[in-house]
């Protein structure tokens, strides 16, 4: 990915150095300077929603959350691990909130208690799957780009990102229950004739 961004950044910077290259410097400035302002507004959006987070981790309103969100995750995932399954319900909860970043450290400590149980393919490729699509209830990271550009109606993203996030969910989950799940029942099947085969005289 850094090298796409240094491919980009180098054509555009050749194109204006050959025909504009009077303003070559003045454009660069004005977007290090929107950079920074964005930068600096996605800040303030993450330390209030991460500090609620924390609010309620400290509250113990984690695990509230994580009972209601407890038959989606059974649902979904094939664990019996109550450490997974809190830090599951609250990487999916904040991403449902388009927190990415407050969501990432959940799911990292997921992906770690995942891996040292069963059907860790399945899981894992779930966990992937819903980190990518994720439903947006409310995309805070995006309104906070739109608002800090000035958008006129920012809020218009709401009900589209809904709608556009969930039914990318819905096919990406019922990708790995078809495929991840059928891949594992042949394998299975093809371990206990292998094993068949092993034992007959």
């Amino acid at each position: 990915m850094n090298g796409i961004f240094l491919v980009l950044f180098l054509l555009c910077a050749g194109y204006f150095l050959l025909f504009a290259p009077e303003s070559f410097l003045p454009v660069l400035l004005s977007g290090a300077t929107r950079a920074g302002t964005v930068c600096l507004s996605l800040v303030a959006v993450y330390c209030v929603w991460m500090g609620l987070m924390q609010v309620m981790e400290a509250c113990g309103l984690n695990r509230l959350l994580s009972r209601g969100l407890r038959p989606a995750v059974k649902g979904l995932f094939d664990t019996d691990d109550e450490g997974a399954v809190e830090c599951l319900s609250m990487n999916l909860s904040a991403n449902m909130l388009g927190l990415s970043g407050a969501a990432t450290p959940f799911g990292i400590r997921a992906a770690e208690r995942l891996d040292g149980g069963k059907n860790i393919r399945y899981n894992q490729s779930m966990l992937f799957v819903l980190n990518a699509t994720s439903v947006q209830i409310l995309p805070t990271t995006v309104l906070g780009l739109l608002l800090s550009y000035g958008a006129a109606d920012a809020y218009s993203i709401i009900l589209p990102s809904l709608l556009s996030t969930a039914a990318s969910t819905l096919l990406g989950v019922l990708g790995v229950k078809l495929l991840i799940r059928k891949d594992e029942r042949r394998s299975r099947r093809r371990g206990r004739k292998e094993k068949k085969c092993s034992t007959s005289p």
